[in-house]
């Protein structure tokens, strides 16, 4: 068992109607506030309207347009500029992972008088950031409860896990209903991108019995209440359920004290959708199995026993090799059941830049030292079989 140093302070406020606590939690922060958003859905479920009311009294400045894979430019280096200049106390975020995302780069870039991609890149570490409260209506990243968020930058092809003790949110708002209306696309999508954060957690080479237990248990419950979710949107239990599974699925606890497995499969979607802005979580989906059967080996045969029986309840008198074989296979197969492409091809990748790609992969992602070691051939020979 690795050792580690782990601490989460972020303040979870869960269940239905739990928002109307936001001006007592809003209270202790300040005055003005920048509230961000992306495409308006908020305003759909009223949830916007709500925002406002409750905040009455409060100076709000807006950041909207936040997209999918939140980009740099314009919405990071517009939420800078605007905290800068009205001089905001705190930032509420209010919609799905990639509005909290961007807005945790905001508030590390707000506390920063350099170029805040310096921060993002790594070049220099953040000093401080501004206080962050988020409503969370998108089951699927987790980043409500982790202190790390994903920012594209369009001009260079980069698409970088931006990750710093100081953005941790202060407070997340989960309301399961908040998600009742989020489409079987996004539905699905989180599903896997929620499935995946367990998996890059589950297959490394010291794991405990635990943490193994954890995430079994993780990927059981999505499956379960992700396809009761898809069957019947407005199922409260099931949304609240995966709400959870999604929050805990990215903070580190489902590994404390295994081994890195170096997120590869993240590694290898972040160019994917760096380079064609392709839906994160369709991404990974598709990325996931090619990967498991391109690392399947004598070294990871156990682990992979090991899930196919305690994931998907493949009989444990098989051949070892045949379990292994099931459970990649039960993967694919769970990914496409719920309606996900199962081909880059389907999302708009072909193989014109493939090669690019990779070199992209194994120059900046690290993956030489993931789990299973991964080399720019291997990249290619994974992209490609997901063609």
């Amino acid at each position: 068992m690795q050792n580690f140093d782990y601490q989460t302070p972020t303040r979870l406020i869960f269940g239905k109607g739990v928002v109307s606590k936001l001006p007592e939690v809003m209270a202790q922060f300040g005055k003005i506030v920048l509230l961000t958003y992306g495409g308006g859905s908020i305003k759909k479920i009223g949830l916007y309207q709500k925002v406002l009311e409750l905040l009455k009294g409060y100076e709000i400045v807006e950041l909207s347009g936040i997209q999918p894979n939140p980009k740099y430019n314009p919405s990071v280096l517009e939420g800078v500029r605007l905290c800068k200049e009205h001089k905001v106390d705190v930032i509420l975020s209010v919609g799905g992972g990639s509005v909290l995302d961007c807005s945790k780069a905001i508030a590390a870039g707000a506390c920063y008088d350099g170029d805040p991609w310096d921060l993002i890149s790594y070049k220099v570490k953040a000093q401080a950031a501004l206080p962050i409260v988020d409503i969370i209506t998108l089951a699927a990243t987790g980043s409500e409860y982790d202190c790390g968020g994903v920012i594209s930058r369009t001009e260079t092809n980069d698409k970088i896990g931006y990750i710093d003790e100081h953005l941790f949110p202060a407070v997340s708002f989960l309301d399961p209903t908040y998600t009742f209306s989020v489409s079987r696309k996004q539905t699905a999508a989180g599903i896997a991108d929620a499935m995946n954060h367990t998996m890059e957690q589950y297959f490394v080479e010291d794991a405990t019995l635990l943490n193994d237990g954890f995430c079994e248990s993780m990927l059981r419950s999505l499956m379960v209440n992700g396809r009761k979710c898809l069957e019947n949107p407005e199922d409260y239990t099931a949304r609240a359920e995966m709400m959870l599974a999604c929050t805990y699925g990215c903070n580190g606890i489902l590994a404390l004290g295994n081994s890195e497995s170096g997120w590869p499969c993240h590694g290898i979607e972040h160019a994917l959708s760096a380079y064609y802005d392709i839906t994160h979580g369709e991404g990974l989906a598709i990325i996931t199995p090619r990967w498991m059967q391109h690392i399947l080996s004598e070294r990871t045969l156990p682990r992979f026993v090991k899930y196919g029986i305690n994931v998907f309840g493949i009989d444990s008198s098989l051949p070892e090799w045949e379990i292994a074989e099931k459970a990649i296979d039960e993967t694919y197969k769970f990914f496409q059941r719920i309606g996900i492409p199962m081909h880059l091809r389907e999302v708009g990748i072909d193989d014109s830049r493939i090669s690019e790609m990779a070199h992209h992969i194994a120059v900046n992602e690290g993956l030489e030292d993931a789990y299973a070691p991964l080399t720019e051939k291997d990249i290619v020979e994974i992209l490609t079989a997901s063609l």
